[in-house]
């Protein structure tokens, strides 16, 4: 489809990719989003990336809305061009499945719960036809997953997994909202994975938990001095289930600074991911663990 913009009263301006969230999407908003904060477009004040749209506010007392469209539409045209590759960072994520924290807290709210009978990873894993739960953690854990924005609350990512259409994970939110859920919950809803970057309400369905902090406004966590978020969108997630005692280790580790999640620098070509998506996945993963 062609992008659609639309004004916000007279300083945002609202542009859509597309109605369906897909990594073609996320690359094309990714493409205008570092357009425009290259042009540095006088009286440009913000830029909000989104999954598949983004959002600018703008000064309308420097910039005319009318001039800002048309200085955004004219970096479209030069996005459409552009190669699809981006430098970006492949991250190992601890992750501790059926953990007693978010198991105890899904318990609480059954009745808000699609299938109050079973537990979330339960459910999901029914409603996407995997025979077991482990064979449905395997699948979580199997492939990587692209960090698409970041927000909605401070430094939560939404996470798109990187397999065919017809393999996504797919899982609905519950039917009403929690009002808890634990702080570094692994959670689902729809076709999008997040790790809620602090405790309170969320509606996802809640697979686990990692030892991992993703958010310190202190930024007294080793990893985060330099910034209090740890994502950023284009990450590259790759999720490694591990048991209670590694989970109590890395917990200690963190505590006591000298936990580092493990990291690379990658280029990622989504042409080249598109043909082979398994082989290049593989890839990744070697890219990562140095092999």
């Amino acid at each position: 489809m062609p992008m659609r913009y639309t004004f916000g009263g007279d300083e945002h301006l609202f542009v859509e990719c597309s109605e369906e969230m897909s990594l073609e999407a996320f690359f094309a908003s990714l493409s205008m989003t570092n357009g425009v904060r290259q042009a540095a477009i006088k009286g440009v004040t913000e830029i909000c990336p989104a999954n598949a749209s983004f959002q600018i506010k703008f000064d309308p007392d420097i910039i005319d809305p009318a001039d800002m469209l048309r200085e955004v539409q004219a970096i479209e045209a030069a996005a459409a061009r552009a190669e699809p590759v981006i430098s970006t960072r492949i991250i190992e994520i601890p992750v501790f499945y059926g953990d007693p924290w978010t198991h105890e807290t899904l318990m609480r709210f059954r009745e808000r719960h699609q299938d109050p009978a079973g537990t979330d990873l339960d459910y999901a894993a029914r409603v996407n036809n995997y025979g077991t739960v482990e064979d449905f953690i395997a699948a979580h854990a199997g492939s990587p997953w692209f960090v698409s924005m970041v927000g909605f609350v401070s430094g939560l990512p939404f996470m798109y997994q990187m397999v065919e259409r017809q393999r996504q994970i797919q899982v609905p939110k519950y039917l009403r909202p929690r009002t808890d859920t634990p702080r570094l919950t692994v959670g689902h809803g729809g076709c999008f994975g997040c790790i809620y970057s602090v405790r309170g309400a969320g509606g996802y369905q809640m697979f686990g938990i990692t030892p991992m902090p993703i958010y310190d406004p202190t930024q007294s966590i080793s990893y985060l001095k330099d910034f209090m978020v740890f994502f950023r969108p284009g990450d590259i997630v790759k999720f490694k289930p591990i048991d209670r005692d590694a989970y109590d280790q890395a917990v200690e580790d963190v505590d006591k600074g000298r936990f580092t999640p493990p990291i690379r620098e990658v280029l990622f070509d989504l042409r080249e991911f598109q043909k082979d998506i398994d082989g290049y996945n593989a890839k990744l993963e070697e890219a990562l663990h140095g092999h």
